[in-house]
C-alpha cells in the first residue's frame, strides 16, 4: 500500500506532473534543436520553427499548465481541478510530447498530428479555465481576465504554428503572437499580481497598467511580424519606460527580500531592461547592418521568462509540499545561475552581430541551459514524484 501511493504521489496535485514534464521538454527540445543547429541530425521542421514551438508549446505551456491548475481555483475562490481531468491533461501533453519527438525524425504529416494532440490538450486546458472563470466567487476578476484572454490568444498562436507547416510565411506572425501575447504576456499577468502580493506592497493599484501594457504588447506583435523596426524600436522604449516606473512604484525592495522572493524582483527587472536592450539591439541592426540573431527574444525568454518560471516553480513546489518556500543556498544558486545562461546567450548574439568567429558560444550558451534544467530538476524531482522534503 505505501509503494502504491509513493507511486501515485506524482500525481496527486496538479503542478507536479506538468512541472516535471516542462523540465524533461526544456532539456529534450533545446538538445534537439542544437544538434539540427549543428547539422548533426535532420528534422521534419526548420530548426527556427522547431525551436520556437517547442519551448513555447511544450516547455513554457506545461509549466503554465501546472501553475495555473494549481493557482487559478485559488484566484476565483471555485472548487479545486477534479484529478481526473487535469491526469487527462497530462497525459495527453506527454503523448503529445513523445508524438513530437518521434515524429520530427520521421514525418511532416505525424509532426501535424503531434502538434493537434498538444492543441487539443491545450483547448481542454483553457476551457477548464473558462469554466473557472466563469464560476469565480470574487468581486474584482481583472487579473483573471487578463490571464484567460492569453491563454485564448495562446490557442490562437499553436493553430497559426500549425499552419505554418503548409504556409511558411506565417511563421513570423505566429512567433510574435504566440511569444508576447501568450507566454510573455501570460507570465507578466501572473507575476503583476503575485509579486506585489508576496511582497507586502501597499502601493495602490492601477487600474490601467496592463490595459497599456496589453495594448503596448498588441504593437509590438505587430510590427516584429512585420519586421517594421522603428515603430518596434518605438514600442520597446515604451514598454521599458512604463514598465520600470510602475515597478518603481511599487516599492519591492529587493535587496532587503530573502531570495525565493528576490527572484521575482529580479524576473520584473528583465522586463524594462529587455526592452531597452531589444530597442537598442533594433538600432543597431539598422544602423550597422547586421543581424543581433534574436536577441530581444531571448532576454525576455531566459532573463523575464525563464526566471519567473523557476522562480514560481521553486515557490509551487516547495509551499505545496508541506515546507516553507524558502531559498536555500542551492535555490539561491540556481536564481543566480540562471542569469549566466542569459549571459552565455547574449555573448552569442555579440558574436553573431560582431562577427567574432567564436562559434563555441553557442555551445556554451545551450550547455548553460541544458545545465539549468538538470540541475533543477535533479534538485527537485523527488519532491515532485515523491513528496520527499528537502
Amino acid at each position: 500500500m505505501k509503494n502504491e501511493q509513493k507511486g501515485s504521489y506524482v500525481l496527486s496535485q496538479p503542478h507536479q506532473p506538468f512541472f516535471l514534464l516542462g523540465v524533461f521538454n526544456a532539456i529534450v527540445m533545446l538538445l534537439l534543436f542544437a544538434l539540427a543547429y549543428k547539422g548533426i541530425i535532420s528534422l521534419t521542421l526548420d530548426t527556427l520553427t522547431f525551436h520556437s514551438y517547442s519551448l513555447i508549446f511544450l516547455l513554457f505551456n506545461n509549466v503554465f499548465t501546472g501553475f495555473l491548475f494549481t493557482t487559478f481555483p485559488r484566484f476565483n475562490q471555485t472548487e479545486v481541478i477534479k484529478k481526473s481531468y487535469y491526469t487527462a491533461i497530462f497525459y495527453a501533453n506527454f503523448i503529445g510530447s513523445l508524438l513530437f519527438v518521434i515524429a520530427n525524425f520521421f514525418s511532416l504529416y505525424l509532426t501535424l498530428a503531434a502538434m493537434l494532440t498538444l492543441f487539443i490538450s491545450q483547448l481542454f486546458t483553457v476551457l477548464k479555465l473558462k469554466n473557472i472563470y466563469a464560476n469565480a466567487r470574487v468581486a474584482d476578476k481583472s487579473d483573471s481576465f487578463w490571464i484567460l484572454s492569453a491563454s485564448f490568444i495562446g490557442l490562437f498562436g499553436h493553430l497559426l504554428f500549425m499552419g505554418t507547416l503548409f504556409f511558411p510565411a506565417l511563421l513570423p506572425i505566429a512567433i510574435a503572437l504566440s511569444f508576447y501575447l501568450y507566454a510573455t504576456f501570460l507570465a507578466f499577468s501572473v507575476a503583476q499580481r503575485m509579486v506585489p502580493f508576496f511582497s507586502h506592497s501597499f502601493a495602490p493599484k492601477n487600474p490601467n497598467f496592463v490595459k497599456f501594457v496589453f495594448a503596448l504588447f498588441v504593437a509590438k506583435s505587430l510590427f516584429a511580424s512585420l519586421d517594421i523596426k522603428i515603430a518596434e524600436i518605438l514600442i520597446d522604449v515604451a514598454l521599458a519606460s512604463y514598465l520600470a516606473l510602475e515597478f518603481h512604484r511599487w516599492e519591492l525592495k529587493p535587496f532587503e527580500s530573502p531570495s525565493i522572493l528576490w527572484v521575482l524582483h529580479l524576473a520584473l527587472a528583465w522586463l524594462p531592461l529587455a526592452f531597452l536592450l531589444s530597442a537598442l539591439s533594433l538600432l543597431g541592426e539598422l544602423f550597422l547592418d547586421t543581424s543581433f540573431y534574436y536577441l530581444n527574444i531571448h532576454l525576455l525568454a531566459i532573463g523575464f521568462l525563464t526566471t519567473i518560471l523557476i522562480g514560481f516553480g521553486t515557490r509551487v513546489t516547495l509551499g505545496h509540499s508541506g515546507q516553507p518556500p524558502h531559498g536555500d543556498a542551492v535555490a539561491t544558486k540556481i536564481f543566480l545561475f540562471i542569469q549566466l545562461v542569459v549571459l552565455g546567450r547574449f555573448l552569442f548574439s555579440l558574436n553573431v552581430a560582431f562577427g567574432w568567429g567564436l562559434n563555441f558560444l553557442f555551445d556554451i550558451s545551450f550547455t548553460l541551459w541544458l545545465v539549468l534544467f538538470l540541475f533543477w530538476g535533479a534538485r527537485y524531482f523527488k519532491t515532485l514524484a515523491f513528496g520527499v522534503k528537502i
